[in-house]
């Protein structure tokens, strides 16, 4: 059970409250999505980018730091981490970014250093009697590199020094993009985790669609490698993926999606061959991200978020990263319970 950003179904994300909440609520592992400063430091933060997570709209001694970035099919305009110290970031309060969600913490938590939030998961992981790994996810890669700012190895150094070494310690490393994979292969031994996107699902057929930036890896769009995200999980996808990874990470709906009936209700299209074929290739298949907010979760569960899980269990999915780690929790009670009779 991986706690997605923290707990933000409760707190803003990537905040000290997130992720003490998603340890008191049962959470195996904490992601902590990793972006880099100016000055070089490792922070968590889900973007590059500060505008939905944080209070920089109040602070215009910063407005002029408002700038484009043009990446190959297409652009963002904000305010970037990577344009800011750490002691300017420091002065930033994180918020919710979800609109339906809890707000009253907003304005509370200053953004965190990788190495902040490692020290709060030990202590949590401590103080709850239990082990607590770490999910760290390397966020917009190339784009970091370009900058001059590459955190694969600056990502090993904290780690090595916060006692993660190898595959025996309760970490993985994950990203969206192939190459920094392939490249930490040669380096480490902690395990590896590759995320496959999508953006979004037909509703006649629940077929995945691909359209960019969430198409395929942005290392890809770079070298001219064409395909799709889908591409790593056919079979021979699968087994090059093993190559590298010890984890396959799809979002769910490559794995359960819905469409139209012909009464106009939600039915679901499940591919459990996507499953069985990762385990034949050695993988672990971990999915993203449940969530219990009825704009998130199908209408074919007529708002049972625990009903979700169950799915996906009964697929054989072997880790799942949540917003809400206590429903998840939950759910793997009832579903330990249903095998066990």
């Amino acid at each position: 059970m991986v706690g997605h950003r923290g707990a933000p179904g409760y707190m803003p994300e990537h905040t000290q409250g997130s992720y003490e909440e998603a340890i008191r609520l049962g959470a195996d592992f904490v992601e902590p999505d990793v972006v880099a400063t100016k000055d070089g430091h490792l922070v968590t933060r889900h973007d590059p980018v500060l505008t939905d997570s944080t209070d920089i709209l109040a602070h215009p001694e910063f407005a002029s730091r408002k700038r484009t970035v043009k990446f190959a099919s297409f652009e963002v305009t904000d305010f970037f981490v990577a344009d800011f110290t750490l002691a300017e970031l420091k002065t930033l309060r994180c918020k919710q970014v979800m609109p339906g969600r809890d707000h009253s913490r907003d304005g509370q938590y200053p953004i965190l250093t990788l190495e902040e939030m490692i020290d709060i998961v030990q202590a949590g992981a401590k103080e709850a009697g239990r082990t607590v790994g770490i999910y760290p996810e390397i966020k917009f890669p190339t784009f970091h590199r370009q900058a001059g700012l590459p955190i694969e190895d600056h990502l090993l150094d904290v780690l090595k020094k916060a006692g993660y070494t190898g595959v025996s310690s309760p970490v993985f490393i994950q990203s969206f993009e192939q190459g920094n994979l392939q490249y930490l292969k040669t380096k480490t031994d902690i395990r590896l985790m590759q995320l496959l996107d999508g953006s979004g699902t037909d509703p006649e057929t629940g077929a995945v669609q691909f359209k960019p930036p969430s198409d395929r890896p942005y290392d890809w769009v770079l070298s001219g490698r064409a395909g799709t995200y889908a591409d790593l999980l056919t079979p021979e996808g699968l087994d090059e993926v093993a190559k590298y990874a010890t984890v396959v990470a799809p979002w769910k709906r490559h794995l359960l999606a819905f469409k139209k009936g012909a009464d106009g209700t939600s039915q679901p299209v499940r591919r459990q061959d996507i499953v069985d074929n990762a385990h034949a290739s050695g993988l672990k298949v971990h999915i993203w991200t449940m969530r219990n907010d009825a704009p998130h979760l199908d209408p074919y569960y007529n708002g049972d978020a625990i009903a979700e899980y169950l799915d996906f269990f009964r697929m054989g999915v072997d880790g799942v990263f949540t917003d809400f780690a206590d429903t998840g929790v939950k759910a793997r009670e009832a579903f330990l319970k249903e095998r066990a009779r």
